[in-house]
């Protein structure tokens, strides 16, 4: 890779935002999912008023990973109230650290994870979790790798599929 920069994102950044994750979403799940329930999950999660209210929100925190000027992946983090499942006021969820399938194993996830500690640090942070779906083995194992343990489970739903995630979490 030639120069791979991470970039908080901000609501000048919402077309690319969209793109990207639109992108690494249906990349990773289209093919074990309805093309209805991913269409649905698409149009609601990337909406322009939706993730403009995210971006807008000083909880959640945004950054692209761009080489060469093209965003190839992006990373969301959440604090406080903006946590999709509220856990402790000094705990960091990473929502989303998605990379373009032709980046995979480049080490993208792992400057955009970089980015989440770097985050973590600069608020405090004792620990940071996240939930990843029990069959993205990639992930899973991404994130075991780099000091994660599951601590439960929970549903999350893709348009009228349930699916358990897993809940993970490492101590800083």
């Amino acid at each position: 890779m030639n120069s791979l920069e991470i970039k908080k994102a901000t609501v000048k950044n919402l077309t690319a935002l969209q793109l990207i994750g639109r992108q690494t979403f249906s990349e990773t799940f289209a093919a074990v999912n309805s093309e209805e329930n991913m269409l649905k999950y698409l149009e609601e999660s990337f909406a322009d008023k939706k993730l403009t209210a995210e971006l807008n929100n000083p909880n959640s925190h945004f950054y692209l990973a761009e080489l060469d000027n093209k965003v190839i992946g992006y990373l969301k983090l959440n604090t406080g109230n903006a946590q999709t499942e509220k856990q402790a006021n000094n705990a960091l969820e990473i929502e989303r650290i998605y990379v373009a399938k032709e980046f995979h194993g480049q080490k993208v996830a792992q400057a955009l994870y970089a980015q989440a500690l770097e985050t973590a640090e600069k608020l405090n942070a004792t620990y940071i979790w996240l939930g990843v779906w029990e069959k993205n083995f990639r992930a899973v194992n991404f994130y075991t790798k780099n000091g994660f343990v599951q601590f439960d489970t929970h549903i999350f739903r893709l348009g009228d599929d349930e699916q358990t995630d897993l809940l993970m979490k490492k101590v800083l």
